[in-house]
C-alpha cells in the first residue's frame, strides 16, 4: 500500500515535474505525437509502413501498443493530437497531454522502486537510493524537458531486478523479455540476463549422499524442465509482441525500422565515450599538423568532416586516424563485455552468484555498449546509471566513488540537450541539488559519505564541471569564433574522461577485485 510518507514524496516529485511543463521540448515530442496518430488512425498492418512524416515508428510492438492506449485518451483530450496529417502540432492542449502522460507513466517506476526498497530490507540507504533514482537529473532532463518515456521503461527494468532480488528468477526473466518488446536498446544488457538465468535458474545441482562435502551433480531432468519453462515464457512474450506482424509477413519491415545502420559512428553531439576521445584525438592531430609539419600529417584528408565538427547528423570521417567500421565497434563491445560475464561465472556458491552480481553484470554490459557501441546517444547513459544507482544501498567505497564521478559527468553530459536560455538555470539548479544530495546522503558500507570517499583528484574532477559550465554555457558564442562546435566538444571530451575513468574503476571492482579477494580467502 502507498503509505503517507511515500504519497508525500510522490506528490513532491509530481510537483517538481509539473513546474517543468513550460520548458523547451525536443523533436521527440513530435515523434511521439506522430506515433499517437499512427496507432490511432491506421490499422495494425500499416503501423510500421507509414512514412508520411520523417518520424516513423521505430520502437518494438509493445511500445506501439502503449502509444495506442495513450491515443485513446488523446482522442478524448484533443482529437487534433491524433490526426495523421497534423504534423508539428504543439498546441497547449497537446503539450499538456503529452507532459501528463510522462508523469502518469512514471508511476511504474515509483512502484518498482518501492518493490526494490522492500527487497533490500527497507533500509534507510535503499530509500535514499530509490529517491535519488526517481528524482534523478537524468529523468528530469530527458523525460520532463527534452521529452521521452524513460522513467516508464526503466520502471520495468527495476521490477525485473527486484524480482531477481526476491528469488523470482522466472518472473525476472519474463519481465525482461517484456521490456525488450518495449524498447530494444535493452538488448545490450541481455547477455547478463542470459548467463544469470542459465546459472541461477536453469542449473539445478543435487548433492550426492555418499560424496564428500561439496560433491554435487547436475540434475538434468530438473534443469531441462526449468529451461523449458523459461524458454516457453520468453517465446510466448515475443509471440504476443511480434506474432501479428509475423503472420502478415512484416518482420523484415520491422527489422529495417528497429535496426537502421545508415548512421555514423558518433551522434551529432558526441556521447562521452571512447569514440568521442578518438574523434577528439584525430582533431588534435590535425591541429598539430598545422604547427608541426615534421609530423608528416600535412596530406590529411579534411573532406567529409563537417558532420562531426559542426554538430550535424551524418557519417563520422577521420583525417588522420583510421575510419571505424560498424564491425569494429561490435567486436570492441563484445570484448568489453567480457568482465560482465566474469562477474557471473567466477567461482562461488550459487548464492554468491546472486542478484547483486546480476546488477553488476547489467551495469558492465551497458557500460561496454555505451563506451564502444555504434552511434551511441548521450541519453543511453541512463542504462548505466539507473542499475548502478541500485548498487548504492551498501556499496564499497570504490563503487560509491565511481558512482559519484559517473553520475556527475553523465548527467552533465546531458546539458546540450537543453540548449535554450530559459533552461539554463533549470539544468544548473537541478544537477547541483541532485549532486549535493547524492554526495551527502549516500554512504559506503563503512558509513562514509560519498564526498568523503572521493580521492583528491576525483574531487577536483567533480568540481571541474563548474568552470566547464562557465566556459560552455555562460561565454557568448562569438568568443569561440568559427569554432562554434567547440563548447559541445569540450563538454563531450571532459565528461568522457570521467565516464572512462569510472568504467575502468567498476571493471576492477566488480570483475577483478572480488576475484582476488575470493582467492585470498581460499
Amino acid at each position: 500500500m502507498l503509505g503517507g510518507k511515500n504519497l508525500a514524496f510522490l506528490c513532491v516529485g509530481v510537483g517538481v515535474k509539473l513546474l517543468l511543463w513550460p520548458a523547451y521540448h525536443s523533436t521527440d515530442f513530435e515523434v511521439h505525437r506522430n506515433w499517437l496518430a499512427i496507432t490511432s488512425s491506421l490499422p495494425l498492418s500499416k503501423w510500421y509502413f507509414e512514412d508520411g512524416s520523417e518520424w516513423t515508428l521505430d520502437y518494438p510492438p509493445f511500445f506501439a501498443w502503449f502509444e495506442w492506449v495513450l491515443s485513446l485518451a488523446a482522442r478524448w483530450w484533443d482529437p487534433r493530437i491524433v490526426q495523421l496529417d497534423n504534423l508539428g502540432y504543439a498546441a497547449s492542449s497537446c503539450v499538456e497531454f503529452q507532459r501528463l502522460t510522462v508523469i502518469v507513466s512514471e508511476v511504474v517506476l515509483f512502484a518498482a522502486l518501492g518493490r526494490f526498497v522492500r527487497a533490500s530490507g527497507g533500509t534507510r540507504q535503499s530509500k535514499i537510493a530509490a529517491a535519488l533514482t526517481f528524482l534523478s537529473a537524468g529523468f528530469l532532463f530527458v523525460d520532463h524537458v527534452h521529452f521521452q518515456y524513460n522513467g516508464f521503461l526503466f520502471g520495468i527494468l527495476v521490477y525485473s531486478l527486484a524480482f531477481a532480488m526476491e528469488g523470482h528468477d522466472l518472473l525476472a526473466g519474463t519481465t525482461f523479455a517484456v521490456l525488450l518488446c518495449f524498447k530494444h536498446i535493452f538488448m545490450y544488457i541481455a547477455p547478463a540476463y542470459f548467463i544469470y538465468l542459465a546459472i541461477n535458474y536453469c542449473t539445478i545441482l543435487r548433492s550426492h549422499r555418499r560424496s564428500q562435502v561439496g560433491g554435487c551433480a547436475l540434475d538434468i531432468g530438473a534443469s531441462a524442465w526449468r529451461l523449458a519453462k523459461l524458454g516457453t515464457a520468453v517465446v510466448v512474450v515475443f509471440a504476443v509482441a511480434f506474432g501479428p506482424f509475423a503472420a502478415k509477413g512484416q518482420l523484415p519491415q520491422l527489422a529495417s525500422r528497429l535496426f537502421p545502420f545508415k548512421r555514423g559512428l558518433c551522434h551529432a553531439y558526441w556521447a562521452p565515450n571512447f569514440w568521442a576521445l578518438y574523434v577528439f584525438a584525430d582533431r588534435l592531430l590535425i591541429l598539430a599538423s598545422r604547427f608541426m609539419p615534421a609530423l608528416g600529417l600535412a596530406s590529411a584528408d579534411l573532406s567529409g568532416m563537417a558532420a562531426s565538427t559542426r554538430g550535424l547528423v551524418g557519417d563520422t570521417s577521420f583525417a588522420v586516424l583510421p575510419d571505424i567500421p560498424p564491425i569494429a565497434t561490435f567486436i570492441a563491445t563484445l570484448l568489453a563485455q567480457i568482465p560482465a560475464y566474469v562477474v557471473l561465472i567466477r567461482k562461488g556458491s550459487k548464492k554468491r552468484r546472486g542478484p547483486q552480481r546480476l546488477i553488476q553484470s547489467v551495469v558492465l554490459c551497458a557500460y561496454a555498449s555505451y563506451m564502444f557501441g555504434w552511434h551511441v546517444h548521450e541519453k543511453a547513459i541512463l542504462l548505466i546509471l539507473v542499475p548502478l544507482g541500485l548498487l548504492t544501498v551498501a556499496p564499497t567505497q570504490r563503487t560509491l566513488r565511481m558512482f559519484a564521478v559517473l553520475s556527475t559527468a553523465g548527467y552533465y553530459s546531458l546539458f546540450p540537450l537543453l540548449f535554450g536560455a530559459q533552461e539554463l538555470l533549470i539544468k544548473a539548479a537541478v544537477l547541483l541539488i541532485w549532486v549535493l544530495c547524492a554526495l551527502a546522503l549516500l554512504k559506503s558500507d563503512r558509513g562514509v559519505s560519498a564526498w568523503s570517499c572521493l580521492l583528491r583528484a576525483e574531487r577536483l574532477y567533480v568540481l571541474g564541471h563548474i568552470p566547464l559550465f562557465v566556459a560552455t554555457e555562460l561565454l557568448p558564442g562569438y568568443a569561440f569564433g568559427r569554432l562554434q562546435f567547440l563548447p559541445l566538444a569540450l563538454v563531450s571530451v571532459y565528461t568522457a574522461f570521467g565516464v572512462t575513468y569510472s568504467w575502468l574503476g567498476l571493471v576492477y571492482e566488480f570483475a577483478l577485485h572480488h576475484s582476488h579477494s575470493t582467492h585470498k580467502r581460499h
